[in-house]
């Protein structure tokens, strides 16, 4: 028996969770509050984090790079534009850059739509450029016969490069350019949109990539003149790249991380409890020796 009693004495002493007799525990309503405010904060923070770890977190970086080296050294564009002012067979697309291209009258993977019963016309097509500077144009130079007065009033639907993004949490300038109104301008007048193109890479959580670009714009409306007149006006497109690359990256919280911080929650939470409740208890057992004090 002694034995016994001596072995459990020292098997005690290797117990990290050591327990409060029943007899020292004394239930209070202070410490009842107390626990009730420390569920409902638990649970606030609960929800939080479980908010935090299934939604999908978006970060961004910068990096200077090509990041799109299977392109072949080319950008897709999309354009769609509507001169209302100006018959069909007169619009074209004309494409040059620093690397010696200059076609005039692109067709391939273009449509141009009708507009007020064949007074103006809707200019859409697809095309792609070199990924060096260089401009593409909407104008009359690839028409048989020049106009005396080609009207380049016109409204921007889209313009755009590269993939296009699908995604609601990326707040870009993919479409700077989309629904810009010149209609109220010169109708003789050239108008340029000077771009600088920013390479943008999207990865969702699964590793798939889409290749899309930004592009800053600025533009200016003038009536140019030569030696011999009045020069037929366009609609320049002038652009130029940026050397950095934006790219958004899909994350989602590890599991790991969040069961961490699950159990800090609990753990201080209670910790903290506990020693407000222990400081309450300790003054409210002062306050009543006091006055039992007076009383005698």
């Amino acid at each position: 028996m002694v034995e016994e009693v001596a072995w459990r004495n020292g098997r005690s002493w290797f117990d990290i969770y050591r327990k409060v007799p029943k007899d020292l525990t004394q239930p209070t309503y202070t410490g009842a509050i107390i626990s009730i405010c420390c569920c409902l904060f638990i649970l606030f923070l609960f929800l939080s984090e479980l908010t935090g770890f299934i939604t999908t977190e978006v970060v961004n970086e910068l990096y200077v790079d090509d990041p799109d080296k299977d392109s072949g050294g080319k950008i897709d564009v999309s354009l769609n534009i509507s001169l209302p002012n100006l018959h069909c067979e007169l619009v074209g697309l004309d494409i040059q850059d620093e690397m010696g291209r200059h076609e005039v009258g692109h067709i391939d993977n273009s449509m141009k739509i009708p507009l007020n019963n064949g007074v103006g016309c809707r200019f859409e097509g697809q095309f792609s450029i070199n990924k060096v500077p260089g401009n593409f144009h909407v104008s009359t130079h690839s028409a048989t016969a020049q106009p005396q007065n080609p009207d380049m009033t016109h409204v921007i639907h889209k313009l755009s490069f590269g993939d296009t993004l699908q995604v609601q949490n990326v707040q870009g300038a993919f479409n700077a350019l989309g629904g810009a109104d010149r209609l109220n301008s010169n109708p003789l007048a050239s108008h340029d949109y000077i771009l600088k193109i920013v390479p943008t890479v999207y990865e969702d959580k699964n590793g798939k990539q889409w290749y899309s670009y930004q592009y800053t714009v600025a533009n200016k409306e003038y009536v140019a003149y030569s030696h011999t007149g009045r020069i037929i006006p366009a609609i320049w497109f002038r652009y130029d790249l940026s050397p950095i690359t934006v790219k958004y990256t899909e994350r989602r919280q590890p599991l790991y991380r969040f069961i961490t911080t699950i159990c800090a929650i609990i753990g201080g939470t209670f910790t903290v409890a506990g020693i407000l409740d222990s400081c309450i208890f300790t003054a409210s057992e002062a306050w009543k020796k006091i006055q039992l004090g007076k009383m005698h």
